[in-house]
């Protein structure tokens, strides 16, 4: 009898663990990998964490490679120290600066290094904020030069403040337009022109009058990684001022180049050294060197940002004042920003960028000599290459149809337009970012080595199998 009840007994047991997963499998064993992964509707019941991670990270590699990718500007890698440190504060909360005050203090520090990088006078109450990005600083520092300039009219008794204007151009990111129109101010877009991609002080004069409230100037152009005239617009401006007594400000938007050109070419002057640049917004997420998202914007002088734009809370549980578009956000990547800042110094960030522009010069006289493409820009100002085919082998293929071939292997880089009046030209961008090596750079040579043959190939007529031209694997 007990030995019949015990058989039951093992029988039930069998029974109700069939649903159940045996301890001897892995997590791949498990019914969650032979069941769909729930999408449009949270599921009624939870999984396990492990599985929970495994399924969602399997998933993103189907995500390209962040090593490989020089289309964004975005740091992907940085230091085992501080990815501790932003770990350790992931759960702050930035804007609760009564209950993380020493949070608050590093974010000063930090405003108070970059305005020095950026020469600020020591005269000047110059302030600051991080932002998400350069997208926020951008619409924050505009937004500040849209009052100050009405503000100033009503000052001179000036009632018609209905149509503000920015003059920028063509080669700008897109936020600037975003801002014009989501902000209602008229958007004065200074078109390229053929061999000649950024904005001078020339095409600036014909936009501008007393309804502007900012010229707009990029230090490396989205579109190109060019330099804007800032200075020559500068000087621009201090004429008009003196001849018409307006008193126009330029924002720089030093996204790509603000932490580049103080370490390689100190001497250049783009920054708060000229006398109508007033703002400078700089994404720390680019060459700063930190994850994303952070940028920054600083203000030559306080006087630049109307009290009227800043909101102070106190339901946070102390008095604070606040100016930015959005609210809540974490504190990790301002204290990033700050390790890097004190982890580098001067002559770490020195040595980084004179690295990245060494790899950009050695990867830029390797494309030219493979002679199939021409470069942009003869000397190039920051780690950014922009290539465009040459006219005899644009019949026998496009930049975008190498930069399909590049991804085959992994290598992310984009093809595109260049804006109106220069829209019939498609060219490839190439970012070099930190942890672009120079054996990286030889690495991409050799596939683009292969894209050669094939265009010498079809242009003698020969044929395309691949005896014909080499095949290299590039891992």
């Amino acid at each position: 009898m007990l030995s019949s009840n015990l058989n039951k007994k093992e029988r039930n047991d069998e029974k109700n663990n069939e649903n159940k997963t045996s301890e001897n499998t892995t997590i791949y064993g498990t019914r969650y990998f032979c069941q769909p992964i729930p999408k449009f509707e949270i599921p009624e019941d939870g999984m396990p964490s492990k599985t929970a991670y495994r399924l969602i990270h399997d998933e993103l590699n189907l995500d390209g490679n962040p090593n490989l990718n020089l289309a964004s500007f975005v740091t992907t890698w940085m230091e085992e120290e501080a990815d501790k440190l932003i770990a350790e504060n992931n759960g702050k909360n930035f804007i609760d600066n009564d209950e993380y005050p020493q949070t608050g203090i590093i974010h000063g520090r930090v405003v108070n290094m970059l305005a020095k990088l950026f020469n600020a006078p020591e005269e000047e109450n110059y302030l600051g904020t991080s932002t998400i990005g350069s997208s926020e600083a951008i619409m924050l520092a505009l937004l500040a030069h849209k009052w100050k300039w009405r503000e100033n009219r009503e000052d001179k008794g000036i009632k018609d403040n209905n149509n503000p204007n920015i003059v920028i151009g063509a080669d700008v990111h897109v936020v600037w337009e975003k801002f014009a129109k989501y902000f209602d101010v008229e958007l004065r877009l200074v078109p390229m022109e053929e061999d000649c991609y950024i904005l001078t002080a020339e095409k600036v004069k014909k936009h501008i009058d007393e309804n502007t409230i900012a010229v707009g100037v990029v230090l490396g152009t989205t579109f190109t990684g060019q330099i804007d005239e800032i200075e020559k617009i500068n000087e621009l401006l201090e004429n008009i001022k003196i001849e018409k007594g307006l008193d126009i400000p330029i924002h720089v938007d030093a996204a790509s180049g603000g932490f580049v050109i103080p370490f390689i070419n100190p001497e250049f002057k783009w920054d708060f050294r000229l006398s109508h640049v007033r703002s400078i917004n700089v994404s720390g997420h680019k060459y700063g060197l930190v994850y994303p998202g952070v940028g920054w914007l600083i203000f030559k002088n306080e006087k630049y940002l109307s009290k009227d734009l800043i909101f102070n809370v106190n339901y946070l549980g102390g008095e604070l004042p606040t100016f930015s578009l959005n609210f809540s956000k974490g504190s990790s990547m301002v204290l990033a920003q700050y390790y890097n800042l004190l982890r580098l110094g001067m002559k770490g960030y020195k040595q980084i960028m004179e690295n990245l522009m060494e790899t950009a010069q050695y990867l830029q006289y390797r494309l030219d000599a493979l002679g199939i493409f021409d470069c942009l820009e003869g000397k190039l100002k920051l780690p950014i290459i922009t290539i465009k085919l040459k006219k005899e082998f644009e019949k026998y293929g496009s930049v975008f149809g190498i930069s399909r071939k590049l991804r085959e292997n992994g290598w992310i880089i984009p093809a595109y337009t260049l804006p109106p009046n220069a829209e019939n030209m498609a060219v490839l961008r190439i970012v070099i970012k930190e942890n672009f090596s120079r054996t990286m750079a030889d690495l991409l040579i050799k596939r683009m080595i292969e894209i050669k043959y094939y265009f010498k190939a079809k242009a003698d007529n020969k044929d395309l199998s691949k005896k014909s031209y080499p095949q290299i694997n590039i891992y």
